[in-house]
């Protein structure tokens, strides 16, 4: 299937400090509702919009974290932050108006210092298919008296009035979850403590685990991503950098995706971050490469920054350069969308944009955007993202602004 290069429209969302060379981490998020589109912003803000794109509403308040997760529930818009309250909150679909909110810094604990990696953070928001629940995962870092790495976590299963059916926590990092009709699938992305599992699967009724599995290989990084498929789950491992279909028998097929390669006197390496399955497959996105010793590295793994598409068999479809690092993506049926920030190493802003994916068929859809786009919704007919500018450190030269852009 040929990708087309379309257009796009935008509207400004505001100030916010450029992104560097290197990635700031997520601070932006956008949804799709009936309406349009929903944007969550680094200073808290959340803006709704038609399609023109007009502002609707706007909910702003003093001292709120960076709104890094939105969902659409209970005729709301869900919103997760990162911040000092680690807050959930369910805002009005039509007015902007918070109907209820919830303090995840009450389980998993305040922060040790004001900085954005010991800030409490929404990692994840999954609907079930029937919109009745929503689930959510947060976390908190920590350094420990030995100067280890510990975090407290949480995922938990809300109702429409804000009351919580259930939580599960863990000393682990919580990165991705999956819900379809009776499974939450939660994938860890750090297991340094004694929870010691990368996935498991929970009963979304009642919170009780229903299975769980690790990835081969050792050190405290596990999983990436995690899909839910029929009688299984697909997971992007970051324990030994392949992608897995697990059923109820075990390990249906186990592809490689970022092993380590010998590039020169170096041995480099990437991670598998993003994974969506349906019955057809799997599509998989691959994040930066690194190098076995130290962090710099002038190599590039083989496959860095590709999205790989994989048969219901284990059978490599594709593999398509996306163009840069991806902090997350989002999906609907089919169809997966990969917003594409900047490549730290090269440094290419003609990289920058949003690429679709069919899990059959390979690329679609692609847009250009001169900042970086960090955050992407999409549907069966729409795709929107959030840009944002970028001021690399041997140019100076700043790219792109912060803005809602709905692609055409």
């Amino acid at each position: 299937m040929p990708s087309r290069q379309t257009s796009s429209r935008a509207v400004e969302l505001g100030g916010v400090q450029p992104n560097g060379s290197r990635q700031l981490g997520r601070r932006s998020s956008v949804c799709l509702t009936d309406d349009g589109a929903v944007a969550g912003l680094a200073d808290g803000t959340v803006a709704a919009y038609d399609g023109d794109p007009t502002e609707r509403w706007r909910n702003e308040a003093d001292d709120r974290g960076s709104v890094v997760a939105l969902a659409p529930f209970a005729d709301g818009v869900l919103a997760g932050e990162r911040g000092v309250d680690g807050e959930i909150r369910l805002h009005d679909a039509d007015t902007g108006n918070v109907r209820w909110r919830y303090r995840t810094a009450d389980d998993v604990g305040d922060p040790e210092r004001e900085t954005r990696f010991y800030l409490p953070f929404v990692a994840d928001v999954a609907v079930s298919d029937g919109g009745e629940r929503a689930f959510v995962a947060a976390r908190r870092y920590e350094r420990g008296p030995d100067g280890g790495r510990n975090f407290r976590s949480a995922v938990y299963a809300f109702e429409a009035d804000g009351s919580v059916a259930w939580r599960f926590a863990a000393d682990a990092s919580p990165i991705s979850l999956a819900a379809d009709g009776d499974r939450v699938a939660v994938a860890y992305n750090r297991c340094p403590g004694h929870h010691g599992a990368g996935l498991v699967v929970l009963d979304a009724y009642t919170g009780e685990e229903r299975r769980r599995w690790d990835p081969p290989g050792g050190g405290d990084r596990r999983v990436g991503d995690v899909a839910l498929a029929p009688d299984g789950f697909v997971a992007a491992s970051h324990a030994d950098y392949r992608g897995y279909r697990i059923d109820g028998d075990g390990v249906r097929w186990a592809v490689d995706l970022g092993r380590p390669v010998d590039r020169g006197h170096e041995t480099v390496y990437t991670y598998p971050n993003h994974v969506h399955a349906t019955a057809a497959g799997a599509l998989f996105v691959t994040g930066n490469t690194y190098p076995e010793e130290g962090r710099e590295t002038d190599a590039r793994h083989p496959s860095e920054h590709t999205a790989v598409g994989v048969a219901a068999d284990g059978e490599q479809r594709f593999a398509d350069h996306v163009g840069g690092f991806a902090h997350e993506t989002a999906i609907h049926g089919d169809r997966l969308a990969v917003p594409v920030a900047q490549h730290f190493r090269e440094r290419d802003p003609a990289r920058h944009g949003v690429r679709v994916y069919d899990v059959e068929g390979g690329r679609t859809e692609s847009w250009s955007a001169a900042g970086v786009v960090t955050a992407a919704a999409v549907d069966a007919d729409r795709v929107t993202g959030v840009e944002e500018p970028v001021t690399y450190h041997d140019d100076g030269e700043q790219r792109g602004a912060y803005r809602l852009r709905l692609f055409d």
